[in-house]
């Protein structure tokens, strides 16, 4: 590991003077390679009032693309999950035909004059009466039924909840019956109805599309995310907050969706205390209450006055010795019962350590988000100083590439608790290479923890009160850590994504690519 990266100490060379033509080639290596350029966003804010504009755009596309109506259209992209690029591999491969058929829409299209076309009266399928031309609908796969059937039928389907796709009630018929039909019909009995028949149609383009979800915010933001590539990554809303584009739970990488989900739980319930209880107390035999050991003495009293042995839980005497207590004999304890409470101690040992790194890392970002603030007081502080052609977004920079290793690290521990357990991966590799892996992942985790601890020192000192040359030879190492800092973050991802989980065969877990400028920020629909 020691080849890979090399990190200079306090007492080395590299941080002593050297002569200007160095140091101006040094500064210009770190600021080139720390301040990457910014990536085009691959996902766009959608706020509730441009929902619907953007859900036309997608049923402009189709309408185009097909030189179909609007309704048509917007069956196919719901049928399709709003994916407009399948929908189009699928015409292309199957035909427009075949398209229309597998969504439910019907190519022929009836006269819209057809009611002067049919007798006087026409006998409604389903109520079985004589109904005036005037008062039926004719749909376009050629099921005519009068206008009040086909209205319960549609308040029915919308009260159910299908009115994204309500079929045609001719029997064994699967055509999707025209939005503007039901539209009409339903608001003549109940406006309120087809209010919220409109609001399901344009809430599909969220509920039913697979690029595009409500921001988890709570209190709502109101803001949908739509994404245009891998469904697997990490965004943030206009609203600041970082999600999990997959589970929708907070930014969790390298853990995996699977992982964090079980990691959460486990920190939720009531397990672990569990454990503790098995682990710490034992029941008296007489009242049954969980009594806790104080002492070294394995004889133990409960408040209701009961004496009991510690070691096997049977009602003893009081008098007893160093060595024995009168008149009771334990010494054959069942060993299931010792296995089980070894284990569970071992359990509990293991879940502690990785909760409370874990945990000692969410503190540390908690008290280091307060630093944003003071850095901006310190760069107030160096333009009151007469710094105003120097440029200070390094600093800025650096403390949200520190904010991200912390994430990083800290996220790091539930993924090895269950990485290399013997419950999630028990079968996926011996114990000798469950061994040879996670220390190289300590090794790795180890090397990114030390240096993201250097970095967080170094942004801490207080450089508004430093001299210019001082403040230069700072961010000369603190660009250069920091660039180290981003590279070993890459490749604790690469060791995670390759050697640890793209070795599995039988479980299949995948975590969000890591990004050097952080969880990617949504940009406005409009491109604002």
């Amino acid at each position: 590991m020691e080849d890979d990266y090399y990190v200079s100490s306090e007492d080395e060379e590299y941080y002593d003077d050297e002569d200007d033509r160095q140091n101006m080639e040094l500064l210009d290596y770190v600021e080139n390679d720390d301040s990457l350029p910014p990536e085009v966003p691959r996902s766009k804010v959608i706020p509730k009032e441009s929902l619907l504009a953007a859900q036309k755009d997608d049923v402009q596309r189709v309408m185009d693309v097909l030189s179909s109506k609007e309704n048509h259209a917007r069956t196919l992209l719901i049928h399709y999950r709003w994916d407009v690029d399948n929908l189009l591999a699928v015409l292309v491969d199957k035909g427009k035909d075949r398209l229309y058929a597998e969504a439910g829409v019907t190519l022929v299209e009836h006269n819209s004059n057809v009611s002067q076309q049919l007798p006087s009266e026409v006998m409604c399928g389903i109520c079985m009466d004589e109904i005036p031309a005037g008062q039926v609908t004719l749909m376009d796969c050629g099921h005519c039924f009068c206008n009040e059937c086909w209205t319960e039928h549609f308040i029915v389907k919308i009260n159910d909840g299908q009115s994204r796709r309500i079929k045609c009630m001719a029997h064994k018929c699967n055509a999707i019956c025209d939005e503007s039909i039901i539209r009409n019909l339903v608001s003549v009995r109940d406006p309120n109805l087809a209010e919220k028949f409109e609001r399901f149609l344009l809430e599909s383009y969220i509920d039913d599309n697979r690029m595009v979800k409500w921001c988890p915010s709570v209190p709502h933001c109101g803001n949908a995310i739509r994404i245009e590539e891998d469904e697997l990554c990490e965004v943030e809303c206009a609203c600041a907050l970082q999600f999990c584009f997959n589970c929708l739970s907070e930014a969790h990488s390298p853990c995996s969706c699977q992982i964090w989900k079980l990691w959460c739980q486990k920190c939720q319930d009531e397990s672990e205390t569990v454990n503790y209880i098995a682990v710490n107390t034992k029941p008296c035999p007489k009242c049954h209450k969980l009594v806790e050991k104080n002492g070294g003495c394995n004889l133990v009293t409960c408040v209701c006055g009961q004496h009991f042995c510690w070691l096997c839980g049977g009602a003893t005497g009081y008098e007893h010795n160093a060595e024995s207590i009168a008149g009771h004999s334990c010494g054959r304890f069942k060993e299931d019962e010792e296995m089980t409470l070894e284990q569970a101690k071992s359990d509990l040992v293991r879940y502690t350590h990785y909760y409370n790194r874990y945990q000692a890392h969410i503190d540390s970002l908690k008290l280091e988000s307060k630093l944003k603030q003071s850095i901006q007081g310190k760069i107030s502080h160096l333009v009151e100083r007469e710094f105003t052609r120097t440029d200070f977004s390094w600093a800025t920079n650096v403390l949200n590439r520190l904010f991200r290793s912390r994430q990083i690290i800290s996220y790091s521990y539930p993924f090895a608790y269950y990485m290399f357990s013997e419950d999630l991966c028990k079968n996926e590799m011996t114990a000798e290479e469950r061994t040879i892996k996670q220390n190289l992942f300590e090794d790795q985790q180890q090397q990114l923890e030390s240096n993201m601890e250097k970095l967080s020192k170094f942004i801490e000192e207080p450089f508004d009160e430093y001299s210019p040359d001082e403040i230069r030879e700072l961010k000369i190492r603190i660009l250069n850590l920091s660039t180290l800092v981003d590279k070993l973050c890459a490749k604790l991802y690469d060791c995670i994504e390759n050697d640890l989980l793209g070795s599995l065969k039988w479980t299949r877990h995948s975590v969000a690519s890591y990004k050097s400028n952080g969880v990617e920020k949504a940009s406005e629909l409009n491109g604002s």
